[in-house]
């Protein structure tokens, strides 16, 4: 899949994306469907969808419309290609992640003891990262949550993934925290979410230098 220059083939891009969106999907369908935190952008997604009656898959994708429109303003121009991508990712990604945690919760996953569902959860976050990683390296279309991450990171922070990730991570606080004064209770945050919050941007970093080392972050 890759070139004699190291550089991944087409047709090597297009296979690894598709295995980091599946990584992606499986990691916050973990999260999703063990209740014990989710990441930052999934967990808002998961509050948003017991604040107002829509599913799971269309928040995420409401969601991610929404970014979109951010990302253009932090561009400061209307990018329709880049645009074109994070809708061709976000809507097959978001019913998937749906789909896989209803399908995990149907096998019973949430009747696993606690130390095992928690070390399954920060699997899930893990996993996510390694999706994000390797989908920013190949940089081809992405989802409009880390195509914002990745904006920020490069354009604000001089590459650092730790501080982007946490800045970026704002916005889904503020909706968690609204959510919160509004109905009091709140949802797929726990462990997992703490755990993605402080060593997400870690474990993408990580990644980048790990999994798929010859892959390099391409088309900036």
């Amino acid at each position: 899949m890759y070139q004699p220059n190291g550089k991944p083939t087409v047709f090597g891009d297009f296979v690894l994306l598709l295995v980091s969106i599946i990584i992606n999907s499986f990691g916050n369908a973990l999260t999703v469907s063990l209740n014990l935190g989710s990441a930052m952008w999934t967990a808002s997604a998961v509050n948003l969808s017991h604040l107002f009656p829509v599913s799971l898959g269309n928040m995420l994708l409401l969601e991610g419309v929404a970014v979109v429109a951010v990302n253009a303003v932090l561009l400061r121009h209307a990018d329709w290609h880049r645009m074109l991508g994070n809708f061709c990712f976000m809507i097959p990604f978001s019913y998937l992640v749906s789909g896989l945690a209803s399908l995990m919760v149907k096998f019973g996953i949430t009747n696993l003891p606690l130390i095992p569902a928690v070390i399954l959860d920060i699997v899930g976050i893990m996993m996510i990262a390694t999706g994000i990683s390797i989908y920013q390296r190949i940089n081809l279309i992405l989802h409009p949550n880390d195509d914002l991450m990745q904006i920020i990171r490069f354009r604000f922070f001089h590459g650092n993934a730790i501080v982007a990730q946490l800045v970026s991570y704002a916005t889904p606080i503020t909706i968690i925290v609204i959510t919160l004064i509004v109905k009091h209770t709140i949802w797929a945050v726990n462990v997992g979410t703490v755990v993605a919050l402080i060593f997400q941007g870690t474990f993408i970093a990580t990644s980048d230098r790990w999994v798929f080392r010859k892959l390099k972050h391409q088309r900036l």
